[in-house]
């Protein structure tokens, strides 16, 4: 069987890093029928849109995309390619994974949950209102029937929790620990200060937690969790979290298994999924054939899980953790130091993990 599958080089590093994906991917075994589409600000400079019809068209058909990083624009309407990807395909889920590998300097070896970000609703909803606006007045008068007062020189953002978006969230959560033999699920939240938002959250993250008896369910203020994390981090398997947390939290994550360039990511919802690293698209490096790959490829390795190639996800994964782990031919940021002359390139790194899967 082969899979039809939206490729999106992206733009500054994401060609070269999508590249190198796309070759360990055809390495595992598994087909794949690639439709390439634009996005990012190389398309947007020839086109006027960073995120053409034809590469959401894709994304609706195949339902599966595998995306490089790409650039925002500055100045053309869109908070980001991201962003628009997730209103328009409903990619509710944001699926970071956060594992140490052996090889990798960090303080944080034990390190391996899985966060889940809620995508849609909460801080990032693009609700604001600037001084002086009309909105702004209004908002203020709405709170002033409060019994509140909100000072004239104020900035409004404003978020929102449902419930339906709760439960969607932590659904998926629950189920990926049931289907990755996961033992618990965490809830972050700050609902002992915002308890009409955060609290909504919480209440419901608990009423689905009845309804999975098997799998063990705690809550944490957020800011006990980010202290909680790097003190005990082998204490957390998968941890569930509004948007804006969980925005933060999947960098702190990042930082503790040693960067971002090893930091995994899918945004998954009802219409499509979407696979992509979690670090920007570094212009500097463009075409230097220099930046690590290792982000992508496994966002490549859960592309594969998504597909039901578990094997081969598992047979990739191991490859690249033996790379890692061998330390011979990995990139500058995997070395001891960032100047090794020994440190090999994008491709190169690609070229290791295909020998190791041969092995």
């Amino acid at each position: 069987m082969a899979y039809e599958v939206t490729l999106i080089p992206g733009d500054g590093t994401g060609p070269e890093l999508a590249e190198a994906t796309r070759r360990v991917l055809e390495a595992t075994g598994v087909e794949f029928i690639w439709d390439v589409q634009p996005a990012g600000v190389d398309i947007y400079e020839e086109e006027g849109t960073p995120f053409p019809d034809r590469t959401l068209d894709s994304l609706r058909r195949t339902k599966v995309g595998i995306k490089g990083p790409t650039t925002t624009p500055i100045g053309s309407g869109f908070r980001s390619v991201n962003v628009l990807l997730r209103k328009e395909l409903d990619l509710f889920a944001c699926v970071r994974p956060c594992k140490s590998y052996a090889g990798v300097r960090t303080r944080y070896p034990e390190t391996d949950f899985v966060i889940f970000r809620e995508n849609t609703e909460g801080m990032y909803v693009g609700i604001e209102f600037e001084i002086g606006s009309p909105g702004q007045a209004r908002m203020r008068e709405v709170v002033a029937e409060l019994g509140s007062e909100i000072p004239e020189d104020s900035g409004i953002s404003l978020k929102y929790i449902t419930e339906h978006g709760s439960e969607r969230i932590v659904e998926a959560a629950f189920q990926y620990a049931k289907e990755h033999g996961r033992k618990k699920v965490t809830a972050a939240h700050k609902a002992n200060i915002m308890k009409f938002s955060d609290g909504i959250f919480l209440d419901v993250a608990r009423k689905v937690a009845a309804r999975h008896p098997e799998i063990e369910f705690e809550d944490r203020i957020i800011d006990n969790l980010c202290n909680q994390l790097v003190s005990r981090p082998e204490e957390y398997d998968v941890v569930v979290m509004p948007n804006l947390y969980g925005d933060i939290v999947s960098d702190l994550g990042a930082g503790m298994i040693g960067g971002l360039g090893l930091a995994p990511g899918a945004n998954i919802g009802t219409a499509a999924a979407v696979f992509e690293a979690t670090h920007g698209s570094a212009p500097k490096y463009k075409g230097l054939n220099k930046v690590n790959p290792t982000a992508l490829m496994l966002s490549g390795v859960l592309m594969l899980s998504h597909l039901g190639e578990k094997d081969a996800a598992q047979r990739l994964e191991d490859a690249i953790a033996a790379v890692i782990e061998k330390g011979d031919k990995v990139t500058y940021d995997l070395k001891p130091t960032r100047d090794d002359p020994t440190a090999v390139g994008t491709s190169e790194f690609a070229d290791a993990v295909i020998e190791e899967m041969g092995s």
